[in-house]
């Protein structure tokens, strides 16, 4: 080729390679693609994407960087930081699609050692490689006011846009005044997004009578409708063998810890306990990290949670290291931390809580055999946030739940999940403090309840009871401070009922606080299941009184014998040791009751 010749073909290749970046850059539907290429103003794009193969979650006895690397997998669609350029929705709607391939990537983990590529930043925190809680806290919230996630949610029209068409209508329409009645009509409209009423705010559509609830579990423990193992194991053997002993326990027992009439069945119940003392063996994941994994939360209301990681993690007698000799399986992780760690406030947006958890249960899905043997079945939480109902539904619904929001209209599933306790712990040293109250002769308060005007139930208990008869001690929230704590707490220990009503969820830690204080509960909360509902006989100790009924609280209450309420009242007293946290667990205490719900339910789930 002639020097003339390559000449013309270099400014060919010239000419052509100008054309391509002009119609790259000049096209719409393309632009966005050259952008994070070529920044507008200079500087370079941050947040850039990469993937990485190399997490392998192995098979370790020490904790995996599950924290870490589920929080890359399920936070990264949105989670790249801005850029100063004019470009950064672009990069953060491609960091979405990156996800949603990476996610069809990560179907068949059965297969494979690793957890599949997973989405990482190369602006992390250099100290460990992994984002710290201070960027993934300010990454989520970058994401949840992403405009991508506008998209679901219940928006009214824009009013202000409407009232300035019709406006510009008018001069040209023949009817004015008709325009005039629809601007009118537009003005009384709110110029704001209009919000779905919370489900917490409203009555339930649907209600449960205590005495179908009672039918549901005779029927569901002489059939749980349940999927058969995909293959057997000896634990399989033992469960069953242990249900038909519990099924032929012998009538009498010789116990005097034990008081019959708060049981259903006290023999049965007897004859389980002793069962699962000398057989059952758990297994405790070591996947997952803190803060949301293996750090229990002693104080507040949701230390129920809490307590039972603590000394589920630190006993003996239960726990196996061996997974192959385990006949349930515990996931040691806090839905108190879990909203703490990564629920932006005021979202509204729970969406990445739930994703957190179904990674985690894909990662141990893909780890260990054991939950594809029973489809989960085997596995167990313990959970005391309000929204554990929500963040575990659908990857864990085959799971057995230990639930505070036990609501038979949000999943809870009687003769399979098990009602826990919400418990107050005031004091993490001192778990007890408090407990007791005066003798049911120096009670001279009826009923009594004070609280924040939490949901729909509470306002509508006041507005017939507050300040309208001298024995209804019915009041509203009560001021901060400790020497309002000991007038509430003093309160339920001079009155004869404690009305226990639903806040924004049907459960109240005021049931085990009335318990705590001699007091009998009065259960106001349509469709809540009560605490170890398939061992206790409620009605025994409490009295439970539908929602619609509030109107005749004090005729219910009052239509008690005396001789009942004092059966009653020392009923509570007896109950009393099965509701009691102790720093190391005692026989019959709330731990092992805890720990027998969920093996009494297991073992009335196997089929022969």
């Amino acid at each position: 080729m002639s020097l003339m010749g390559t000449k013309k073909f270099i400014i060919l290749m010239g000419v052509s390679a100008i054309l391509f970046l002009v119609i790259e850059t000049s096209m719409l539907p393309y632009k966005n693609k050259s952008a994070p290429l070529f920044p507008q103003d200079g500087r370079s794009s941050r947040g850039k994407i990469t993937f990485n193969t190399e997490a392998s979650w192995g098979h370790s006895k020490t904790r995996s960087n599950f924290f870490h690397s589920s929080r890359n997998s399920s936070l990264s669609a949105g989670m790249v930081k801005n850029s100063k350029s004019s470009n950064s929705e672009q990069n953060v709607e491609y960091a979405s699609k990156a996800t949603a391939k990476v996610r069809v990537l990560k179907t068949d983990l059965a297969s494979v050692t690793n957890y599949g590529p997973t989405l990482v930043y190369e602006n992390r925190s250099p100290h460990d490689g992994s984002s710290s809680k201070k960027s993934i806290k300010k990454d989520i919230v970058e994401r949840e006011r992403s405009p991508m996630l506008l998209k679901g949610r219940e928006t009214a029209p824009d009013i202000s846009l409407a009232r300035k068409k019709a406006t510009n209508t008018m001069s040209k329409h023949d009817n004015p005044a008709k325009l005039q009645g629809v601007l009118g009509t537009l003005n009384t409209l709110p110029n704001h997004p209009v919000r779905r009423k919370m489900r917490c705010n409203m009555p339930p559509k649907t209600v449960m009578p205590y005495i179908e609830m009672n039918r549901l579990l005779r029927r569901r423990q002489a059939s749980y409708p349940s999927a058969k193992p995909r293959w057997y194991s000896m634990r399989d053997q033992e469960l069953l063998s242990a249900k038909l002993q519990i099924l032929n326990a012998p009538s009498k027992i010789n116990d005097r810890d034990l008081y019959g009439p708060l049981f259903r069945n006290v023999s049965m119940f007897k004859r389980s306990y002793e069962l699962m003392e000398r057989m059952l063996k758990v297994y405790v994941y070591k996947e997952g990290e803190n803060p949301i994994f293996h750090l229990p939360i002693l104080k507040g209301i949701y230390a129920s949670e809490g307590w039972f990681m603590k000394l589920m993690e630190g006993n003996r007698n239960f726990v196996v290291k061996n997974p192959r000799k385990a006949h349930l399986f515990y996931m040691p992780f806090s839905t108190r931390m879990l909203e703490h760690a990564l629920y932006v406030p005021h979202s509204h947006n729970r969406t990445n809580l739930a994703q957190y958890l179904k990674d985690y249960s894909v990662m141990i899905t893909a780890k260990y055999p054991f939950w594809n043997r029973t489809r989960g079945s085997d596995h167990f939480f313990v959970a005391c946030h309000d929204w554990a109902p929500y963040e575990t539904r659908h990857h864990m619904e085959r799971c057995i739940k230990s639930l505070c929001n036990a609501d038979v209209t949000a999943g809870f599933k009687i003769g399979k999940d098990v009602s826990l306790p919400e418990t107050y712990v005031r004091s993490a040293g001192n778990p007890q403090r408090d407990i007791g109250g005066k003798p049911h002769s120096e009670r001279e308060i009826l009923a009594f309840f004070a609280g924040n005007m939490h949901g729909y139930l509470r306002p509508v208990l006041l507005s017939h009871w507050e300040n309208k008869d001298p024995d209804m001690k019915i009041l509203g929230p009560m001021p901060h401070g400790v020497e309002s704590k000991m007038s509430y707490i003093n309160y339920m220990k001079s009155s004869k009922y404690c009305i226990c009503a639903k806040g924004f969820e049907v459960n109240s830690p005021r049931v085990v606080e009335a318990i705590f204080y001699e007091c009998v509960p009065v259960i106001i909360s349509d469709n809540f299941v009560p605490p170890f509902f398939e061992v206790l006989n409620w009605e025994a100790f409490s009295v439970i009184v539908p929602e619609k009924d509030i109107p005749l609280l004090k005729d219910i209450l009052l239509s008690i014998p005396h001789e009942k309420y004092v059966e009653m009242q020392l009923r509570v007293k007896k109950v009393r040791q099965h509701f009691v946290w102790h720093s190391k667990p005692v026989k019959y205490d709330l731990f092992h009751m805890t720990l027998h719900s969920i093996w009494y339910n297991r073992v009335f789930m196997m089929k022969s």
